[in-house]
């Protein structure tokens, strides 16, 4: 059996003026089968891996038509998502749409490992978040006691 590398870490990266962005050097071989970019929850992109977006559309697909939140949520996922592909320097482009997005104005964003993603942030939006849960551990504890962990 093939063992499944995570995708764990912070780094910070440039944005260039074109709107690329490097993926850090320890990622691109789980990225080297290709990609997909997209709108995230939390105001931020995810960078999925062809095989772990091949998994998520195939739930969102099977998620019932009839239900209005399953549907909005299809559509924000499949209309905030293009392929992409590593250059030779291992940049992804982030079209204009998907910066604007996500609040990438600044030359910097930070690139979060999050298991089977990647999140790219700005980091306007990600220091305050990762406040909150380093300051706040025992909440976020009981959240995930609800989800058995």
């Amino acid at each position: 059996m093939e063992r499944v590398s995570f995708l764990t870490g912070e780094f910070r990266h440039a944005l260039d003026d074109r709107g690329r962005v490097a993926v850090p050097v320890r990622f691109r071989s789980r990225l080297a089968q290709g990609a997909t970019l997209a709108r995230w929850l939390d105001g931020c992109l995810a960078i999925f891996p062809s095989d772990t977006w091949e998994e998520l559309a195939a739930k969102i697909q099977s998620l019932p038509t009839t239900n209005a939140a399953a549907r909005q949520f299809g559509r924000f996922m499949s209309s905030g998502a293009v392929e992409v592909e590593l250059d030779r320097q291992g940049r992804v482009l982030v079209p204009s749409y998907l910066r604007e997005y996500a609040g990438l104005t600044q030359s910097e964003v930070v690139v979060v490992g999050a298991l089977n993603r990647l999140e790219v942030w700005a980091p306007s939006r990600w220091q305050p978040y990762r406040s909150q849960i380093e300051d706040e551990p025992e909440a976020l504890a009981e959240h995930l006691a609800d989800l058995g962990i």
